[in-house]
């Protein structure tokens, strides 16, 4: 198999890797690095833990070193938590260069964010959403001269390709739909997952869990960014043992010692389901996948059967066990949504939404006010659907009553 220096890297980049533990590439590096080298599109597609990021990062950075100038490359990542991820990637491979990076996400000030950006950094790591934010109400930085847009994971931005106006390759890492991340295996020591809830739900679950003495973190949208880091930082480290996420942890983020995956419902798309159940069984680990299925998720268990070329197997349980415990179970989740509404939980949520109609150019109070005025209207023509099917409901007996009399007066 070729090393990384017949990929065409150069002398400094191989022996960074070597520092990095990287002895031989991966197969989707075998096949991206000298694409973008040549400055092609390209679309990577590989299992989990098979080294994508450093597939794009790699001839990036080579790239770079013969020509440097910011704002070089662009990455476009769905989630905080994998933009930083990827940063530090960047960070640990570009050190020889002096590499200047600067993440643009959520959660964070936009004033300081145009700052780094003002000052021209190598490399922008960006969730779609703050970018946009960025484009719309500032002129300190421009995309006209990128070099590289990188979509990971691609399938979730393909849509924001046309942004373009690139001289060169774009190039985007995705995770494939690989049925070998989907099958159960037997379990070795890591982290158990649930995740496919809303932040809600997902905040519920982690103050039952914890209520029942069981170490658990929560990640979700509605924590601050700071918030999201330590908890994924306690996971990683098994200061807590189980991670109640969204699905801003179901895409990229490498956790190498996580052991079970829970889907707390079943995913609406096959897909979902890979992208989830691949926070296991990392790299050739081993590892087990559990999804809780009602009578009507029956075909999109078929869906993703279908997709994995694989049959689920039933992860029995003792009916009477689960029994002994519902009503105590029952009662612990009505304390704890009780707590979380007198904290407010939505609020924040609230308060996001009136920020996003003020960057509209909205006012917030007469957009709800216009809702408001919607709804009454939608209730109003509700109750007179309602007045006119029960009318016909009358009549239609009334109707058979006077067919079924065989005589009447003449």
């Amino acid at each position: 198999m070729a090393g990384f220096a017949e990929l065409g890297l150069s002398s400094w980049l191989v022996e960074q890797c070597r520092q990095l533990g990287l002895k031989q590439p991966t197969p989707v590096q075998l096949g991206c690095i000298p694409a973008i080298l040549e400055g092609r599109d390209c679309l990577g597609c590989a299992k989990t833990g098979s080294g994508k990021t450093a597939a794009f990062v790699l001839p990036i950075l080579q790239k770079l070193s013969e020509d440097p100038y910011g704002i070089f490359c662009l990455v476009l990542t769905p989630t905080r938590e994998l933009a930083y991820q990827i940063a530090e990637q960047f960070r640990v491979l570009g050190k020889p260069l002096g590499l200047k990076d600067c993440i643009i996400v959520g959660g964070m000030d936009m004033v300081a964010q145009a700052l780094e950006l003002s000052r021209k950094p190598h490399v922008v790591i960006a969730t779609p959403g703050r970018l946009a934010d960025h484009l719309r109400s500032s002129n300190t930085f421009s995309i006209k001269k990128i070099r590289f847009l990188v979509s990971r994971p691609g399938p979730a931005l393909l849509d924001l390709v046309s942004w373009g106006r690139l001289s060169r390759a774009t190039c985007l890492g995705s995770r494939g739909a690989w049925g070998q991340e989907c099958l159960p295996r037997s379990p070795e020591p890591g982290g158990l997952t649930g995740r496919s809830l809303p932040a809600r739900t997902c905040q519920i679950l982690c103050m039952m869990l914890r209520k029942f003495s069981f170490p658990a973190v929560a990640l979700h949208s509605m924590m601050k960014q700071k918030e999201r880091f330590a908890a994924l930082a306690k996971f990683k480290s098994s200061i807590y043992r189980i991670l109640i996420a969204t699905d801003v942890a179901s895409r990229g983020l490498d956790i190498p010692t996580v052991q079970v995956v829970i889907n707390h419902n079943t995913p609406g798309l096959p897909k979902i389901y890979i992208h989830r159940v691949g926070r296991t069984a990392r790299a050739g680990r081993q590892g087990q996948a559990v999804t809780l299925v009602t009578q009507y998720d029956i075909h999109l268990v078929h869906a993703i059967e279908e997709q994995i070329k694989k049959k689920l197997e039933e992860f029995s349980v003792e009916e009477a066990q689960v029994l002994q415990i519902l009503t105590q179970v029952n009662v612990v989740r009505r304390e704890c949504e009780i707590k979380l509404e007198a904290a407010h939980f939505d609020e924040k949520k609230e308060i996001n939404k009136r920020k996003q109609l003020i960057l509209e150019g909205k006012d917030p109070d007469l957009e709800a006010k216009r809702k408001a005025e919607l709804a009454k209207i939608r209730q109003k023509h509700r109750h007179f659907r309602e007045k006119v099917e029960e009318t016909l409901r009358r009549r239609k007996p009334a109707g058979r009553a006077a067919r079924c009399v065989p005589g009447g007066p003449t």
